[in-house]
């Protein structure tokens, strides 16, 4: 079946280089078009020359052409009108066949294409290893498919909308038209051999469903997952997601650093110089982010060095804005953190470090008394 397919699309190609008509079924359809309607036109005005009316003579011209044999509308009596019944019968007659043929081939040429085209981005995605899924592109799998290409990442969309396939078609990218909740459609886009899946649906309830497809068929594939609500947080990382994305708190969390901390979040996040600096972070792993302490929070009064110990190394403070305006770059490791402050910081986990920052501070009990 394989070299049957191969055949034809070489046939194709050595078709449209001796003949370059072949390779476009569409023009020739039209081209044909135009003839027999140019036909049509002189063939009525020669009637009409005759002394017929505009009604007999398209009428006659409409079943010489379509050879229907009704019979003729007035006596052709004359040489003249002889000659021309001779010419549109030949002329008629065989552009309407030259339609047919055209037609029979453009239909038959869309289907091989479709055929062969569907072929080639099943095999293309059958190579596939060690690659991305993205499982949605509406905003934000658009915004991702498009990080993923800038990088050279080898990536495929998973989509069950025919307009947005035809978006993600016309970007030249991988594609598969399926049900991500559905496993089929999932191993169809090869879960078994990617390296990550990244479900962004805005459907809470079907990103935890596709997260529990995803793990069972792939124990080993990291999944990053959307949610829409805080508390679906929780239900994808049971349902085996590594990490969860919350578009919307990020979203708060960054217009409240760009409020509390401007000339910081315009440090990290205005110029080339530190995006190219995040994405090798990125490369290695590691992260950079502002985060606040808040008050009565367990980040706030302590120690640098304290907070460090508390995430274990997997972050460092590499800054310190005060809440009364000033900053202190690379601070010691007994500077105290004051409730309000800003804090950048560069780790592998740094929502650990988010995750200690909204946790209330520690309670100790002296007696009877609790601080």
């Amino acid at each position: 079946m394989d070299r049957l397919k191969l055949l034809v699309r070489n046939e194709i190609i050595r078709l449209e280089a001796m003949n370059p008509l072949a390779a476009s079924p569409a023009r020739n359809l039209t081209s044909i078009i135009a003839f027999v309607v140019a036909v049509v036109v002189l063939a009525t005005a020669a009637y009409m020359r005759a002394g017929w009316s505009f009604e007999d003579a398209i009428y006659m011209v409409l079943l010489t052409v379509f050879t229907v044999g009704y019979g003729e509308v007035r006596p052709i009596d004359t040489p003249y009108l002889h000659m021309v019944t001779i010419g549109t019968m030949l002329l008629g007659c065989t552009g309407m066949i030259l339609v047919t043929g055209a037609m029979v081939q453009v239909f038959t040429s869309l289907q091989i294409q479709q055929l062969l085209g569907i072929d080639r981005v099943k095999n293309d995605i059958d190579k596939l290893k060690d690659h991305v899924i993205v499982c949605g592109f509406g905003r934000i799998g658009l915004m991702l498919a498009k990080e993923l290409s800038a990088a050279g990442s080898a990536f495929v969309v998973l989509e069950r909308g025919d307009k947005r396939l035809a978006e993600v078609r016309e970007q030249g990218w991988l594609c598969h038209q399926g049900d991500a909740t559905d496993e089929a459609a999932l191993i169809a886009v090869g879960v078994k051999r990617a390296r990550v899946l990244a479900t962004v649906l805005p459907d809470d309830a079907a990103n935890v469903f596709i997260t529990l497809s995803a793990r069972s068929l792939n124990p080993a594939l990291h999944i990053i997952a959307r949610g829409e609500a805080p508390t679906t947080e929780s239900k994808l990382m049971q349902a085996g997601a590594n990490r969860v994305v919350l578009p919307t708190h990020i979203g708060a969390e960054r217009i409240a650093e760009m409020i509390l901390y401007p000339e910081t979040a315009r440090f990290i996040r205005g110029s080339d110089q530190m995006r190219d600096f995040e994405k090798v972070l990125r490369d290695l792993g590691m992260e950079l982010e502002m985060v606040v302490a808040a008050e009565n929070s367990a980040a706030a009064n302590v120690s640098i060095e304290d907070l460090e110990r508390r995430g274990h190394g997997t972050f460092f403070v590499v800054q310190i804005d005060r809440r009364d305006g000033d900053t202190i770059t690379r601070p010691s490791p007994d500077t105290i953190i004051g409730p309000g402050d800003g804090l950048l910081v560069v780790g592998r986990a740094v929502g650990s470090l988010s995750a200690i920052i909204s946790a209330p501070a520690p309670r100790v009990r002296a007696g009877r008394t609790v601080y």
